[in-house]
């Protein structure tokens, strides 16, 4: 993981501006916005800003396209290797780079600012890429730069996508938020965020102020029947494809949400989709899935849900340790440290069995949650809003003890069966069926359930507060 710095924006921070929506993408489902331009403006001179977080690694994850055909071309986003790339090609002629610098912290937000002003004198000003208000100087592929007054592709009469390369095609795999087009101004990172002066953490400010320009377009994600809607007062609306309602998520630079952490799988069999809420296995056995955000302190809330026939479970492990272990048997098992309640009412600790009477057995129909107090060292499970063991999360009785103390742990769900799936829900995106919209005692996080008094969904802001 990078540092906790301008390279990585974890949204820890009562920033004074809040963000409070972002839409989720895949490429599974191929989702995308786009917008046919029907009049160029401004190719030399314009800004594109998009805050992103990714939730998938080892492909390609890209956030703007403006496509006129094979030849004719400009892309902007992260390869599979995790390098910042742009490429604007015009018949052949290509300008473009790739970072020498990785993307790849599934757990952080990165703002993305990309300026185009070719009638620069200096070659090496005429496009300049920033990541967090910091300028990209150093690449692994540099094509050059464009000539004085070269017209590229964007704010050409073509296609243009948010989302989407064409060629290929390929998509973009997490959470855009405040995705932002200025035509005909050429405008530095700090248009669009500053440093907090007591962390050094680039954060977002507001940007309805700005001076959009003919083609320019602010999305700001936060109308769920339209999240293509430009609220720039152009009205330079995108058009949906594949994406709905559902695809809104409140997981956003200001309130970072913790998600699966795609990287902390094991085995190569398993791959996490949908805005790192779903782990889906290739084969059968078990796997370890685990949380972006590991809390050491304070007391947290989540859901989950299966879709596997039988053999599942549902634990917390420290930091290291794993809800999979090699020596386990049919119902589930756990690591050193590491404790977990299976779907046949067996708890497992540090791969043992030690109860097998501790609660009832849950199936697909279920909806399973955690409530993990990291101030006592405790946890406790529930069954539909039922919790496990006659327990009390609030008055502290009828948890477990966790075995490794008050130290850093991740939670997951893990399944065993080939082709099966768990489904997360840590409160700022899930595919689970939510009837009733709950939230914490902050208002953060949407869940089925109302979390226990003084438990809270696990994002950024609660944890400036109890973590």
């Amino acid at each position: 993981m990078e540092t906790l710095q301008r390279t990585a924006n974890r949204g820890s921070l009562s920033t004074g501006y809040d963000i409070n929506n972002s839409v989720k993408m895949e490429s599974d489902n191929t989702e995308f916005l786009t917008r046919s331009v029907s009049s160029a403006s401004n190719r030399r001179t314009w800004t594109y800003s998009t805050w992103i977080k990714i939730t998938e690694t080892g492909i390609n994850n890209y956030f703007l396209d403006a496509y006129k055909n094979s030849n004719t071309w400009f892309i902007l986003g992260i390869s599979d290797v995790g390098r910042l790339v742009f490429y604007d090609i015009i018949v052949g002629t290509d300008y473009g780079k790739q970072t020498n610098r990785l993307l790849r912290d599934t757990s952080a937000w990165y703002h993305i600012v990309f300026v185009s002003d070719t009638t620069n004198s200096t070659s090496t000003d005429r496009y300049r890429l920033y990541i967090n208000g910091i300028r990209e100087t150093s690449f692994a592929t540099d094509y050059g730069d464009p000539p004085v007054n070269y017209d590229g592709n964007v704010n050409d009469a073509i296609a243009h996508n948010v989302g989407k390369r064409t060629d290929g095609p390929y998509y973009f795999n997490g959470y855009l938020a405040e995705t932002v087009l200025v035509d005909g101004t050429a405008l530095d990172p700090d248009s669009f965020g500053e440093t907090d002066s007591d962390t050094g953490i680039w954060k977002p400010i507001d940007v309805s102020g700005l001076t959009f320009g003919t083609n320019g377009f602010y999305l700001d994600y936060e109308d769920a029947a339209n999240l293509g809607d430009d609220v720039s007062g152009n009205s330079n609306n995108f058009t949906e494809n594949n994406i709905t309602s559902a695809d809104q998520a409140t997981d956003t630079p200001t309130n970072n949400f913790a998600t699966t952490n795609p990287i902390l799988k094991y085995f190569t069999e398993t791959f996490t989709t949908e805005g790192g809420t779903v782990v889906t296995k290739n084969a059968n056995g078990w796997i370890a899935p685990q949380s972006t955000i590991c809390p050491a302190s304070g007391k947290w809330y989540m859901e989950f849900k299966f879709n596997a026939v039988d053999s599942r479970i549902l634990g917390a492990a420290p930091i290291g340790g794993t809800l999979w272990d090699s020596a386990t048997h049919y119902g589930g098992g756990v690591g050193s440290d590491s404790v977990g309640y299976a779907d046949t009412g067996y708890l497992y600790v540090n791969d043992s069995g030690v109860n097998p009477v501790f609660g009832p057995t849950y199936g697909n129909s279920n909806i399973m949650a955690i409530a993990l107090d990291m101030d006592n060292g405790y946890i406790y499970w529930a069954k539909d809003n039922t919790w496990i063991n006659s327990a009390d999360p609030v008055a502290g009785s009828g948890g477990y003890a966790l075995p490794a103390g008050l130290v850093e742990h991740s939670i997951g769900a893990s399944v065993y069966q080939q082709a099966k799936q768990s489904f997360a829900n840590f409160g700022g995106y899930t595919t689970i069926s939510i009837s009733s919209a709950a939230t914490d005692a902050n208002g953060y996080g949407t869940f089925e359930y109302a979390p226990p008094s003084g438990y809270y969904a696990l994002c950024s802001k609660n944890l400036a507060e109890y973590g």
